[in-house]
């Protein structure tokens, strides 16, 4: 591929939003979006260097693929959550390196407190969460999410993998202002849409 077919092609990414240098890396990307089916991403990642990334319906283990593709053919820089006890050799680097965050839930301030100083401690995150908690279908989604958002007074950017139309749907940066049940309500509308790749689970 000549550098003029990869520069016309769009990166779906604004300004200051976090992003990882590597040509090929993006090539890889498309590459696996195409294979898996001939998947789109439409809208782009607004212009922030701090964000968490709700990513919703999670019905799939094949959902992480996908997502990983996503990830290289943006060229984002994401962050994850993961047990402490996996940040540990011969796994630290790794983890490390794909922008695990290690959360210790036994700590004081908890996961929330966690990441809030994590925020503000950091130039530029982007926390990437399944805020169903699993892969079944559930009536009520974790509001962790939300509470870190609102005391860290960063955006939620929606992000919703609809396998009905092979679609990423990003959505708006929604600041967190209200009260968490109202607020929750707001941002699981825009996964209405979506369908999970296990239907009966979305």
């Amino acid at each position: 591929m000549s550098k003029e077919t990869v520069d016309t092609i769009p990166t779906h990414v604004q300004g200051e939003f976090p992003t990882r240098d590597g040509r090929f890396l993006r090539w890889l990307g498309r590459l696996g979006l195409r294979l898996f089916g001939g998947w789109k991403i439409n809208g782009e990642m607004p212009d922030v260097n701090k964000a968490i990334l709700p990513v919703a319906p999670h019905t799939s283990n094949w959902d992480f693929p996908v997502g990983v593709f996503v990830m290289l053919a943006m060229g984002l820089k994401l962050n994850y959550l993961g047990k402490a006890s996996l940040f540990r050799f011969p796994l630290k680097g790794l983890m490390t390196k794909l922008g695990g965050i290690p959360i210790d839930r036994s700590a004081p301030n908890g996961v929330v407190g966690k990441m809030v100083s994590e925020f503000s401690d950091s130039d530029e995150l982007i926390l990437v969460i399944t805020p169903e908690g699993t892969r079944k279908k559930v009536k009520d989604w974790k509001k962790g999410f939300l509470h870190m958002a609102k005391q860290a007074n960063v955006p939620i950017i929606p992000v919703a993998f609809d396998y009905a139309r092979k679609a990423i749907d990003i959505g708006p940066a929604l600041m967190i202002t209200g009260e968490i049940e109202k607020e929750l309500e707001r941002v699981k509308s825009f996964f209405a849409h979506a369908q999970g790749k296990r239907a009966e689970f979305s």
